[in-house]
This record gives structure tokens, C-alpha cells and sequence, in this order.
């Protein structure tokens, strides 16, 4: 009997497709029981991409080549959303936006403040890191977001920081210094069109909350 069209369409889990990567060419046949055996240990298939490397090689069956895969996997992703939205593509939905900038700064343990710049059609004139704090937070200030902006021509801002602690609900301090660039830019006839907050397992945005 052939198989079904659910089975044939179903995405694999997490045990499945960690099991193909840790399979030593294809054909090692523990690596169903290591990738089982990992999740229960760290929790979730984020937790074992990001493990420290001391707790990682510890485990029975994991050596460096092994290693180096689990390593790879959180770069090539990354990689992937970045490429998402290169210079002069048009930003085609607000999950363009979150997918890349939950790539540029989710796995990220210290606070930093991004702006992404477009023009009159919304094509992307540049990605910038201008500020970098620590868990705590960092200061952000509007003459630096407003030099940039006019410095590329910007017609409009979407603002982004993370939040290390992985909660991504705004705090007082966010709404403050979203409505003083908003108010800087604007003098400018620069128009801010969000401000995202990155947290560990997705977006809050602050233009959705009526903030903007």
C-alpha cells in the first residue's frame, strides 16, 4: 500500500531532522537515540543548537564532528534571513521583517539597538548596529539615528533592539525613546514606521500597541 498524502507532506519534528544531522554520513544508526536523548537533556532543539561546548562533548556520542554540524546549523540560518532582505530589496510583509531581524539579533547576549533604513518604497537602504549596551539595557540617542537616516537618504525607519533576558515586552524605557526618535525624526520628514523588540521567542511591535 502506497503512502498517505498527510504522510507524505508532514513536517518532519525536531527529533527527526536532528537525527539526520547527526547521522555520520548518512547511514549511522544511533542517531534517532542521540537526538532523543539530547532533546530530553537540554529541553528543546534551541536549547541543544546553543549549548556550551563543554556540556555538548560530554554527552556519549558526540565528538567534534558532530559537534562543528550542531554548530553550523544556527550560522547557516542566520545566514538565510539575513540574505532575506539585502540592499535594495522591498519589504513585502511585516514577517519579512521580523524573520530578519529575529536573525540578526535573537541569539544575541547583550542588548543592541538597530535601525533599518528604506527609501520612499519601502526597499531597504541599510541594516545599522548603532548602539551596544550590555543585559541591563543601552543608551540610545536621536541625533545618531537622525545623522544616519539622512546620511542614506532614508525615507523611513524601522527601529529593533533585543531583549537578552528574552522577554520581548516593552519596557517604559522603550516606549520613551520610541516616542523622542519618532519626535526627532519627524522633524526631518523622516517617517518611523515601528519599533521591534526582539525577545527569545518572537516580535513585539510597539506600532501594533498603538505606541506610534
Amino acid at each position: 500500500m502506497g503512502r498517505t498524502a498527510n504522510a507524505d507532506n508532514r513536517e518532519p519534528g525536531d527529533a527527526e531532522l536532528l537525527g539526520l544531522l547527526l547521522r555520520s554520513g548518512g547511514c549511522a544508526p544511533d542517531g534517532s537515540s542521540l537526538a532523543n536523548r539530547l532533546l530530553e537533556r537540554f529541553g528543546s532543539l534551541r536549547q541543544v543548537l546553543h549549548a556550551d561546548r563543554a556540556s555538548i562533548l560530554a554527552e556519549d556520542g558526540i565528538g567534534h564532528s558532530r559537534l562543528a554540524v550542531l554548530r553550523a546549523v544556527p550560522l547557516l540560518a542566520r545566514r538565510y534571513f539575513e540574505q532575506s532582505l539585502p540592499a535594495g530589496a522591498c519589504i513585502r510583509s511585516p514577517a519579512d521583517t521580523e524573520a530578519f531581524l529575529l536573525s540578526k539579533l535573537r541569539h544575541l547576549g547583550h542588548e543592541r539597538f538597530c535601525c533599518l533604513y528604506l527609501d520612499n518604497r519601502h526597499r531597504v537602504l541599510r541594516f545599522d548596529e548603532l548602539f551596544r549596551g550590555t543585559i541591563d539595557g543601552t543608551s540610545v540617542y536621536p541625533r545618531e539615528v537622525v545623522k544616519e537616516a539622512l546620511a542614506v537618504n532614508a525615507a523611513a525607519v524601522i527601529l529593533a533592539h533585543n531583549h537578552p533576558s528574552g522577554v520581548s515586552e516593552p519596557s517604559q524605557a522603550d516606549e520613551r525613546i520610541t516616542r523622542r526618535l519618532k519626535s526627532a525624526l519627524e522633524l526631518v520628514d523622516i517617517r518611523l514606521l515601528d519599533h521591534l523588540i526582539i525577545g527569545d521567542t518572537g516580535t513585539t511591535s510597539l506600532a501594533s500597541r498603538g505606541l506610534l
